[in-house]
């Protein structure tokens, strides 16, 4: 009896029904086999014998139009070039990848219609779920949301009531931290350059400053607070706006790359950093730790955020039943030499409101071992402040 007519596809390429000819079994078990199901031993290995002797590749797309899984998750970031979300994509893609699964990476530029429509053409299920760190949060990002048929985890914050899952970080408190290291280390002309207030995390730095300010009894004066974009350029512009119009003996700087910019305008200004100026920026990304000097700046766990949301989709594509899922990341102070405060590890017996006598408020503690090539502060000076 003649060999059976091996069958291929229009373009000569090997299919299920090749390989059950050549191992001389049925269509339906060389599928169960091919698709990982399974069968007995000897079926097992005459079908994956066959495969190989005719070389056939599955097809990812009718795999991924039977199994509705297409193998894909999307990132949606304002700018994939700045740092923060850098990190957050490496500790992203590590996870998706050991899932088996491939990253797409898109960029919205921070604008809201762009990330609605990424949003909205879930709706055509071209990735199992979407990860998203939105820096403005609308009625229709919300819509969009609810409206998903597939799982969202967003970076950012919501509103309580969001029935999405959420990983977020607190930049107000963060704000304080780089606040109170400054007042310890005997700053009172404390200026504060943001990004936009009318994004979520402009409008949080903001009112995080503001009050920090208030909580240690000290006036703010407008003049030491300017506006421009979360990028060098706008940072750096924002910056010279205003050295040209006060003194500030401090700045805290809204994110990484603001403060990258605001240290050139200071030294383009003749300002020395920390002497005249200290600087601290928000992220820590490897950013600070590039710079002379190296740049403080607050954590927000930009990595682990992005570990965490990817974690939540995961087990949101497995279980879409699960209720929505909160988290947070802490922020931390990482002192180096721009602000060039010296490290503090509080007594084992002092409590988070211990405080010295005299009522000064105790240095803020920071993470040990930040920058071990930095030379010596100076001793702090006490600061005489209000609680």
């Amino acid at each position: 009896m003649g060999r059976k007519r091996l069958q291929e596809t229009g373009d000569g390429r090997p299919t299920v029904h090749t390989v059950a000819a050549r191992a001389g079994v049925s269509i339906a078990s060389a599928s169960r086999v091919l698709n990982g199901v399974g069968g007995s031993p000897e079926t097992i290995r005459k079908v994956r014998a066959a495969a190989a002797e005719v070389g056939y590749v599955p097809n990812a797309i009718a795999r991924s139009l039977q199994s509705q899984r297409t193998g894909l998750i999307a990132l949606a970031v304002e700018d994939i070039g700045n740092p923060v979300y850098v990190e957050m994509m490496r500790a992203i893609e590590s996870v998706v990848a050991a899932s088996g699964r491939q990253l797409l990476v898109h960029a919205t530029g921070g604008q809201v219609a762009n990330e609605t429509a990424l949003l909205r053409r879930l709706a055509h299920r071209y990735v199992d779920g979407m990860i998203v760190s939105p820096i403005r949060v609308t009625d229709d990002h919300l819509a969009a949301l609810v409206d998903s048929p597939v799982p969202v985890v967003v970076v950012g914050q919501l509103g309580a009531d969001a029935p999405v899952d959420n990983v977020r970080t607190d930049s107000r408190a963060g704000v304080g931290l780089a606040v109170d290291h400054l007042v310890v280390a005997g700053r009172r002309r404390i200026g504060f350059v943001n990004g936009p207030l009318d994004t979520v995390p402009g409008a949080a730095r903001d009112a995080g400053f503001r009050a920090a300010l208030a909580g240690h009894g000290i006036d703010l004066d407008e003049r030491l607070v300017e506006v421009g974009d979360f990028q060098y350029v706008a940072g750096r512009a924002a910056a010279e706006r205003l050295l040209a119009r006060a003194r500030p003996d401090a700045l805290v700087c809204a994110n990484d790359l603001i403060a990258v910019g605001a240290l050139h305008a200071l030294l383009a200004a003749g300002r020395r950093v920390p002497e005249d100026v200290a600087l601290v920026g928000m992220d820590d990304t490897e950013l600070a730790r590039m710079m002379f000097p190296q740049l403080s700046s607050v954590s927000l766990g930009s990595a682990e955020r992005g570990r965490r949301a990817a974690e939540l989709l995961l087990q949101r594509i497995a279980d879409p039943a699960l209720p929505p899922r909160r988290e947070q990341v802490a922020p931390q102070l990482a002192v180096r030499a721009s602000s060039a405060a010296p490290l503090f590890v509080p007594a084992p017996d002092a409590g988070a409101d211990a405080r010295p006598a005299g009522g000064a408020i105790p240095p803020v503690p920071v993470q040990p071992d930040q920058d071990p090539t930095a030379p010596q502060p100076p001793a702090p000076r006490t600061p005489e402040v209000t609680a």
